[in-house]
Formats: structure tokens, C-alpha cells, sequence
């Protein structure tokens, strides 16, 4: 028996030992452009995994845009996640972006969960049906991070008719990373420093050639992200490579005011960092024979590069000259966004200390220096960006914005708010599958409840385009942002819109941050 025929009888076996105990299973197939694929169907979600959607950017491709995708005969087996891109694991427990297990730069794939009845399978031929497509772009500060931790299991989005992807990238400093041999090698006008970036780009061009395999409409695609995949999303905003890649897009917890990193800093940056493994004058050769894992093991931060070629200028620069991407917006941000001070090792005490008076002075109804750092810090990195991103886009498009403040019982005793990174099991309804070192123990009625809630806004927003009108419910009427009315939605204990939402602070962070950002 082939090696094909034996995992679709093993499949078959599986699916009849699982109608016994009441769930549907089955082996299903799609063809897409590299070949055909082997996945699984259950309860009506179909599931294809690490699907490559680039060359394996190893040897000679390390730090090259992605290169197409070898094609294969016979049928691929679909279903297991494939390997997380290089970064530091820990032996026992999720790292900074939630992964686990092993590595490898051979980790160019993604994975499509999707509605069983949309797929495009060969027995069956042309969906009459098309669903709305959303593209997700995992956070973990560009160093960190997997499409297969388990709070983004896509199966709740493809059970309410949405297909979900969710692809791999680049990281640290395979990810972002410059060097005057990479420069002087490179042809001219070709992209530099944002392999990252570029391979989300070819994600995003994959789901254009290969997404109505699986019943999905390439016309209907909404990129979101949180975190670094927030900030990742904004930069696409702002790429002209990426327009009419997407038509929607959600940033969750992403920032915006970002100090832009040009290609001589990145470029020294990477220098360094070479002449540090590989010796003064290493010759670009040596550099890609580096070990992977050498090259990650670094606490730098990475982010997008102003290289003048894939991107022209800084994400805050677009936004606030209004060359941004032009497109439905929903962004936001948690309530203890300061959460992440501790992995910054930085003190709020000390954060609150050298903020200019003018800033001081609209944080003076906080109790101690602490819970002002805190806020301050919130407001800074997050909730004044996220309003200042909606206020600019509100000309064209219509955003929203939203504000996540529900604190989990598992955090009242020690957290003044919603973490960083909490809202993503009530966007994905992933509680079912969560690992149990990412959970925090089980979701209590009221954490279904508000699941429902900001599940059924982001359904709604990839279906129609607006985060209402659309099943599952999104909750109450959720107004589009515009800055004279200052409106935002709070998915707190009461879920309700609030009108000039610490207008006063976020007013004085912008005018203290972004004013050097903006010329």
C-alpha cells in the first residue's frame, strides 16, 4: 500500500472510530498550484496544514525575498503543524510569543482552516459558495512566535464560515536584518533588511492564486494581527508592494508610533552582529553558513526597516501624510498594555520619572508613581497610537476602534487590567483548544460570554466589512470612529461605547510623543 493510500485509510479508520463517539471526521483534498494536498474534516472545519507557501529560505535564499514553492507529485499530507521559524525556546514552557517544541529555517508554510462545505475538492468541483478569508499574523516582538500555538486554532472562524490562515515568518535576526555585503549584493531596486515583511507579502499573494481552492474569495481578505503582528500590519498599510493584497484589516494591540529604523542603522546593527559570530570582514558566505540558532539567541529588538525600496518611508510617516492603505480598520488595545514592562525590565516607577511635566500633569488622579507609570506606558505604546491610526483613516474607509479592559478571575488578585495578549482566545474562541500552559485554567460563563461577543464583531468585520450586521452578533451598535465624536467600544465587564475615553491623557501623549515622530 502507497504512503498516500495508507494515511487515507488511516484517515478513514480515524473517522469511523470518531462517528462512534459523535464527531464527523474524514480525509479530504484539495489541489492548489504546488500540488495536491491531504487534510482532515471535523464537525464541519476542515484543516490543512504547514502548506508551503515559499522556498525554504536556507543556504544561499537566507536573508533572500521568498522564492517560489517547489511543486510535488502524488498528494502531500496536510496535517500536522509544521516547525516554528529559528527563535529561543524554553525546555518547559511557552516562550515570549506562546511557542513550543522544535525549529527550523525550513518553516515557510501556513495553515487554512476552513468551512468543509466551501472546499473546492475534486469529486465535488466548483463551490457555488465563496467565504470570506482572513489572513492572521501572530505576535511575539518579531523574535518570537508561531502559526501553530494553540489560541490561534482557526477552527471557530471556519465554523461560523470564515476560512482562517494563519502563516509563519521570519524572525529576529533572520527576519529583519540589513548588512552593507547584503546591500552591495542585492540587485538594484531589489528589497532589502524586511524578510519578514516579504515573506508575509508572499503569504498574502499565495491566498490570492490558491484560496478558492478551499471556497474562499480573494477579493474578500482581511489581514489582522496582534502585538508585533499588529505592528507587522500597520507596516503592510503602508507598503505599496501589499496594496490589493487585502481589503480589510485589524490591528490588535500594534502601536503605530514607532521611531523609524533606517537602512545605515540597520545595516550597522547587522554588521555588528556579524563581525561578533563570524569576525571582522566575514564574507556574505560565511555569514549564511551561520547557525541558525546563533543568529536568534539575542535579546535585540527587530522590527520594519526604511530601506527606500519595499518601504519608502515609516509606518507613522504614512499614516500621518495619509499615504496609508485606504481600507475598513479596526484597531485597538488592552487596558494593562504595561504588562509587558516587565519583559522591557523596565520599572514604572522609573518609566513615570522622566516623562515631561505637561505629560505628568494629566496623569495626577492616579493613586502612586507605579499605577502612573503603568497607565502612562498603556497609553503611550498602545491606546494613544490605536486613536490617533483610527482618527487618520476615518477620512477615507471607515475605522473602529475598541478598547479591551475584561480582566479574567484568573488575573484579578494581581493585575490592575487586561494584559497584553489577553483578548486573543475571545477573538479566535479558541478555549477548547488551548494547551493548558497558555490557558490560565478554563473560561468561566463570563468569558464565554464576551467571547461571543468580540468573536461574532470580528466575523462580522470579514464578512461584510463593518463589525455588525452579520451572525454570530457582534453585541451593541459599534459607531464608526471619527474624532470629533471620539467614540470607541469597550469589551469590558459591560460592553457599551464610550464617548472621549481618556480624551485629556491620550491628548497630552500625543502631544509629547508623536510631535518628534512627525515631520
Amino acid at each position: 500500500m502507497g504512503t498516500i493510500t495508507a494515511l487515507r485509510a488511516s484517515l478513514a479508520s480515524l473517522a469511523l472510530l470518531a462517528a462512534v463517539g459523535g464527531a464527523q471526521a474524514e480525509p479530504v483534498g484539495v489541489r492548489i498550484e504546488s500540488g495536491a494536498l491531504l487534510g482532515d474534516a471535523v464537525d464541519g472545519v476542515a484543516t490543512f496544514k504547514a502548506i508551503p507557501f515559499a522556498a525554504p529560505p536556507v543556504g544561499a535564499l537566507r536573508w533572500e525575498p521568498p522564492a517560489p514553492a517547489p511543486r510535488w507529485s502524488g498528494e502531500r499530507p496536510a496535517l500536522a503543524y509544521g516547525p516554528a521559524c529559528p527563535q529561543t525556546m524554553r525546555p518547559d514552557r511557552p516562550n515570549g510569543g506562546g511557542a513550543m517544541g522544535g525549529t527550523s529555517e525550513d518553516c515557510l508554510s501556513l495553515n487554512v482552516f476552513a468551512p468543509r462545505a466551501a472546499l473546492n475538492t475534486p469529486e465535488k468541483g466548483a463551490s457555488a459558495k465563496v467565504a470570506p478569508v482572513m489572513v492572521w499574523i501572530y505576535g511575539g516582538g518579531n523574535v518570537y512566535g508561531s502559526n501553530a500555538v494553540s489560541s490561534y486554532d482557526g477552527s471557530a472562524f471556519a465554523r461560523d464560515g470564515v476560512i482562517l490562515v494563519s502563516i509563519n515568518y521570519r524572525l529576529g535576526a533572520l527576519g529583519f536584518f540589513a548588512h552593507p555585503a547584503l546591500t552591495k549584493a542585492a540587485a538594484p531596486g531589489a528589497p532589502l533588511g524586511n524578510y519578514a515583511l516579504m515573506d508575509q507579502i508572499a503569504a498574502l499573494k499565495w491566498v490570492q492564486r490558491n484560496i478558492e481552492a478551499f471556497g474562499g474569495d480573494p477579493r474578500n481578505v482581511t489581514v489582522f494581527g496582534e502585538s508585533a503582528g499588529g505592528v507587522d500590519t500597520l507596516a503592510l498599510m503602508s507598503t505599496p508592494s501589499a496594496r490589493g493584497l487585502f481589503a480589510k484589516a485589524i490591528v490588535e494591540s500594534g502601536g503605530g508610533w514607532d521611531k523609524p529604523v533606517s537602512l545605515a542603522e540597520a545595516e550597522a546593527k547587522g554588521q555588528a552582529l556579524g563581525e561578533a559570530l563570524a569576525g571582522a570582514g566575514a564574507a556574505l558566505d560565511r555569514l549564511r553558513a551561520l547557525p541558525a540558532d546563533a543568529l536568534v539567541r539575542t535579546e535585540e529588538r527587530y522590527g520594519p526597516i526604511v530601506d527606500g525600496r519595499l518601504m519608502a518611508e515609516d509606518t507613522t510617516a504614512a499614516f500621518a501624510h495619509g499615504r496609508a492603505m485606504d481600507v475598513p480598520l479596526i484597531i485597538g488595545s488592552n487596558s494593562f498594555e504595561a504588562s509587558l514592562m516587565g519583559a522591557f525590565g523596565l520599572p514604572p516607577e522609573v518609566y513615570f520619572a522622566v516623562q515631561p511635566d505637561a505629560l505628568k500633569a494629566a496623569y495626577a488622579d492616579a493613586p502612586s508613581e507605579r499605577a502612573k507609570g503603568y497607565v502612562m506606558f498603556t497609553d503611550a505604546v498602545m491606546g494613544g497610537p490605536a486613536r490617533w491610526i483610527a482618527a487618520k483613516e476615518s477620512g477615507g474607509a471607515p475605522a473602529w476602534l475598541y478598547y479591551f479592559s475584561f480582566r479574567r478571575a484568573v488575573y484579578k488578585d494581581y493585575l490592575p487590567g487586561a494584559p497584553h495578549a489577553s483578548d486573543i482566545p475571545f477573538v479566535f474562541d479558541s478555549w477548547d483548544h488551548l494547551d493548558p500552559k497558555l490557558s490560565r485554567g478554563p473560561p468561566t460563563p463570563e468569558d464565554r460570554a464576551l467571547t461571543k461577543v468580540v468573536h461574532g464583531c470580528w466575523v462580522a468585520f470579514a464578512k461584510t466589512g463593518a463589525p455588525t450586521g452579520a451572525a454570530p452578533a457582534c453585541g451593541p451598535a459599534w459607531p464608526a470612529y471619527r474624532p470629533a465624536g471620539d467614540q470607541l467600544m469597550e469589551f469590558g465587564e459591560v460592553v457599551a461605547p464610550r464617548t472621549n475615553f481618556k480624551k485629556p491623557q491620550l491628548d497630552a501623549q500625543e502631544a509629547a510623543k508623536l510631535a518628534p515622530l512627525v515631520k
